[in-house]
């Protein structure tokens, strides 16, 4: 409805109640135009009806829904089921083109648009929660590790002679593999022990680049936000060392956007030395579906190249869900439950510390991992060699979901390279532990009950191991019972 139909609609009802109408109206038109003007995410949340407004007036632009249309190509946004149409809000051709993710389609000025806002709206909470001086940004509709194996492939041709990525160890798969599949050797350094926590091994990683040459090594990729022990890694010295030695620097902020911590580790890293392009997953920072990531850095023809390496087209639904999401929180509601998470983290932390105490173990000291937290093992090691693993399945199956438990020992091979106590970060860290994390949209109900179910699985634990040690190989009884929750 513009001004000439509200004028329309007067002569058949009556002129107040379509002024009232026309006024409600100009209320949803008002934010959109802000939205436009600004490019930033609104103070506050915006209802439903707000968000389908526009969402509507996008797909409007879009040439498959113009009325009369008539399409003779290969894409043309056609869509055989109403019902994904509908889940699509029929935004179908997606964004970019086929040489640049970021480009604008002449054929979906509405999906463009979408694309536009969605970056520039993203931008403007990474800045919110702590980079205030990254550049430019943009939403790929891959997960973290392929939008790292982008990041390594566009240096490829800036660093053509470099065959190595300087690694600080974390044991998780799909950051080593974004490393194998871009087509580069790994270089692990290891951790080192401080305390309870594992840290970055400054020296070790200088050491490195020194035996390696420079020339050689494509860039440092360094991790922020980790399970416990381990902690983020010493952005600041790294970016130091890649400045002095002319080598990019490539961040995996997987979920730290969450971090108030982990964002001015970053942040820092700028500003003291070098760090090229920073990636986070949108469904760890965002809740929403799994499948997209944000690619942002403090040069932004550094991050054109980054979208222009995409090759093709690409999925629109990563950014769709990520601008309904911050539209329907605001700026205030997003900053409102990273302050929960803070709180709740605190309260995690109380929780395991006294459910450790009860049991004879303890909340491990990490004070520089402000997500994940992580509590020993030790009596339960000493109860029996299985019992560890067998805490991991008794929780999974009473709907822990998260937990992890770590053993000592376990070795993994990923294409062709071994890792010794794999998923503690270290080749010999001094005990089995349990992790549990408190990431964005966590509730003190889930921590109630997730601590309610661990302390009844580690007495069930307990109470099998003393049977057993107290009866005969044989004896039916030492088979013990911990079916229950």
């Amino acid at each position: 409805m513009n001004s000439e139909n509200f004028s329309l609609g007067e002569k058949i009802v009556s002129t107040s109640y379509i002024r009232q109408g026309s006024q409600a109206r100009r209320g949803h038109e008002q934010l959109i135009r802000h939205l436009l003007e600004q490019g930033k995410c609104p103070e506050d949340g915006w209802t439903e009806s707000t968000i389908e407004l526009f969402l509507n007036e996008l797909a409007v632009m879009d040439s498959n829904n113009f009325l009369g249309n008539c399409g003779v190509g290969e894409r043309e946004g056609r869509v055989a089921s109403s019902l994904v149409a509908r889940r699509h809000y029929r935004l179908i051709h997606g964004i970019g083109r086929s040489g640049d993710i970021a480009a604008i389609q002449p054929k979906a000025a509405g999906s463009s648009l979408l694309n536009k806002l969605t970056n520039s709206v993203v931008l403007d909470i990474l800045k919110l929660t702590g980079v205030r001086s990254a550049a430019s940004c943009f939403v790929v509709p891959m997960a973290t590790g392929m939008s790292l194996t982008l990041c390594f492939l566009t240096l490829r041709h800036r660093r053509p002679k470099a065959r190595y990525i300087i690694w600080p160890r974390i044991d998780q798969k799909s950051c080593f593999k974004a490393m194998i599949t871009a087509g580069f050797e790994p270089v692990v350094v290891e951790n080192v022990l401080e305390g309870d926590e594992l840290r970055t091994d400054v020296e070790a990683v200088e050491r490195t680049i020194e035996e390696l040459g420079a020339d050689n090594v494509l860039c440092i990729h360094s991790t922020t936000s980790c399970f416990a022990p381990r902690v983020p890694d010493r952005l600041e010295e790294l970016a130091a060392l890649c400045a002095k030695h002319n080598i990019p620097h490539i961040v995996n902020n997987a979920y730290g956007v969450q971090s108030s911590k982990c964002m001015h580790l970053i942040q820092q890293g700028s500003r003291v030395g070098r760090i090229d392009a920073f990636v986070q997953s949108l469904d760890k920072n965002f809740m929403v579906p799994v499948g997209g990531a944000i690619i942002a850095g403090f040069d932004e023809s550094f991050v054109q190249e980054i979208s222009k390496m995409y090759p093709g087209r690409a999925s629109a639904s990563p950014s769709l869900d990520v601008l309904i999401t911050l539209l329907t929180l605001g700026a205030n509601g997003y900053k409102k439950l990273l302050s929960e998470r803070k709180e709740i983290y605190l309260f995690l932390s109380q929780e395991l510390k006294s459910l450790a105490s009860a049991h004879g173990e303890r909340l491990l000291h990490t004070p520089h991992n402000p997500i994940s937290l992580a509590m020993s093992l030790d009596g339960l090691q000493a109860e029996s060699d299985k019992a560890v693993t067998q805490l991991g399945s008794m929780l999974f199956t009473r709907q822990v979901s998260g937990a992890r438990v770590i053993p000592l020992g376990k070795e993994q091979t990923i294409n062709g390279h071994r890792f010794l106590g794999f998923m503690s970060h270290s080749e010999a860290y001094p005990c089995p532990y349990l992790n549990a994390a408190s990431a964005v949209g966590i509730t003190r109900e889930d921590v109630t009950l997730c601590i309610k179910r661990l302390d009844k699985c580690l007495k069930a634990l307990k109470k099998e191991g003393n049977a057993t040690k107290g009866s005969s190989p044989g004896d039916p009884s030492s088979q013990g019972d911990a079916t229950g929750e």
